[in-house]
């Protein structure tokens, strides 16, 4: 094929073509979450993105084999190797058992994946399953010197390597870097101020609620070793994309290729890929600042979970995304529109190939160029407008949600006439319904601009409201 895949690495700060270690093969790794609460909108859409790249790259012919952890211990609330862990913390605010948490909020997690129609990895391990891959990766940073013993930890040597930063630029200074992470906390144990810790003992943290016995007392791992260990159990010792946020940047995926590349002994990862944080107006959506916003909060009030995942594809994964709810309204006007385009477009004729391959070829040269959603999106609405018969167009649209995965067809052909709402779900209809009566009173109570806005506001999500001699109808566009 002459078109090839590209991808922004984050190591070179280049679109690079992308070539894999094994021809025909894809190694690909997704940082995991940590399971000690629900996943908010935010974390999920660096999810959808690291979906689309591995559907891109199975629709581009690859085979791919995708890993991803579950950090269900050791992942400490400051990423400086300070505060509580996150799990205990779960555990200790629902009064839990840590492993109960983790179920939880594992299964969740996959509950949501299933909503956005994120494939689900084909290898997901949870980090107490590999405590003695993680003891044996730092038996062999010990040897090799890289790592050191104090006041009852094991901590990694960031002092012999020659370039601990690999994520900066030549210009740029590790004070650059420790600026950013505001994180940063004096630890007397360790010789440098960015060494991390592999695996903590009694020493510290006495109330941990998981411990397992080591060469070095009982204790627990850190965060970042299960990251290597996981990858190298089911990828090897070379991978081919590495993915997460921007968030772990550093230190999180510096740390990785610190200890993973010095046990080794030679280069880990090629290609490294990383989705931009999604904010709302206060900054970025995180869990600490308390602002989440999950997946079950968006079907409560009435959204499609499709329709959020359609707002993130209108974007490229590498611009920061600013959510509102006007915005997600006018997605969600968006995606219903093209449902319905759908809907009204035949079946009739057959495949017309020769359109069939130049509108494939143009969708795939746009979602293969650094995974150009929006460019690929553009394509779709191509179809709908081309010179071709209905056929043909659906087919396309079929093909095109293999990567998009927008339930495209199925949802088209599920809208019904206008005025039929017998097949809209229940959580729409009570909301919608809802609102109805919300404006009847304010009707009622004169507040004629409430009222209005009201019907704004369903208008925006799709749902026209008729006020009739029978009452008020409503139907979707």
């Amino acid at each position: 094929m002459e078109n090839n895949v590209k991808l922004y690495n984050t190591l070179t700060r280049k679109i690079e073509t992308f070539i894999p270690n094994e021809d025909g093969k894809v190694g690909m790794y997704t940082c995991g979450p940590t399971v000690y609460h629900f996943a908010h909108i935010g974390n999920l859409r660096s999810y959808i993105m690291e979906d689309v790249l591995e559907k891109t790259l199975r629709f581009y012919g690859y085979d791919v084999k995708r890993v991803m952890n579950i950090t269900d211990v050791g992942h400490l609330a400051s990423d400086g190797d300070t505060g509580e862990d996150k799990m205990l913390k779960g555990a200790k605010r629902e009064h839990k058992t840590v492993m109960e948490i983790a179920a939880q909020y594992t299964e969740a997690f996959k509950n949501d994946c299933a909503a956005l129609n994120i494939k689900w990895p084909d290898y997901v391990e949870p980090a107490t399953n590999c405590i003695d891959e993680f003891i044996h990766m730092i038996e062999v940073l010990i040897e090799k010197d890289y790592a050191y013993l104090a006041g009852g930890n094991v901590y990694f040597d960031t002092s012999k390597l020659k370039n601990y930063y690999v994520f900066s630029s030549g210009m740029e200074s590790a004070e650059l870097f420790e600026g950013v992470r505001d994180d940063v906390s004096v630890d007397d144990n360790k010789k440098n101020k960015n060494d991390f810790v592999l695996w903590f003992t009694k020493s510290k943290f006495e109330d941990q609620a998981l411990k397992w016995d080591s060469p070095w007392g009982v204790g627990y791992p850190g965060w970042h070793i299960e990251c290597s260990c996981i990858s190298m159990k089911h990828l090897g010792e070379y991978m081919d994309i590495h993915c997460g946020g921007v968030d772990n940047i550093f230190p999180h995926h510096t740390n990785e290729i610190a200890q993973s590349e010095s046990y080794l002994g030679h280069k880990w990862c090629n290609y490294w890929f990383h989705v931009q944080h999604l904010n709302d107006r206060s900054g970025k959506m995180s869990k600490s600042k308390g602002n989440i916003l999950t997946v079950s909060v968006l079907k409560e009030n009435g959204y499609d979970p499709l329709a959020y995942r359609f707002f993130c594809l209108q974007s490229h994964y590498r611009k920061p995304l600013e959510f509102s709810y006007d915005a997600l309204d006018n997605a969600t006007t968006g995606f219903n529109k093209l449902l319905k385009r759908i809907h009204d477009t035949d079946n009739n004729g057959e495949v017309d190939k020769a359109v069939f391959d130049e509108f494939r070829n143009k969708f795939l040269e746009a979602i293969i160029n650094d995974i150009n959603t929006g460019n690929a999106l553009t394509v779709l609405y191509d179809v709908l407008k081309a010179d071709t018969n209905g056929c043909t167009k659906r087919a396309l649209i079929d093909e095109f949600d293999k990567v998009l995965s927008l339930d495209l067809i199925k949802k088209a052909d599920a809208l019904k006439d206008e005025g039929d709402t017998s097949d809209v779900n229940d959580e729409l209809k009570a909301f919608v319904e809802g609102k109805i009566a919300e404006r009847a009173e304010a009707k009622k109570n004169k507040d004629f601009a409430k009222a209005d806005a009201i019907r704004d506001e369903l208008l925006a999500r799709g749902v026209v409201i008729k006020d009739t001699r029978e009452g008020v109808q409503w139907q979707i566009q």
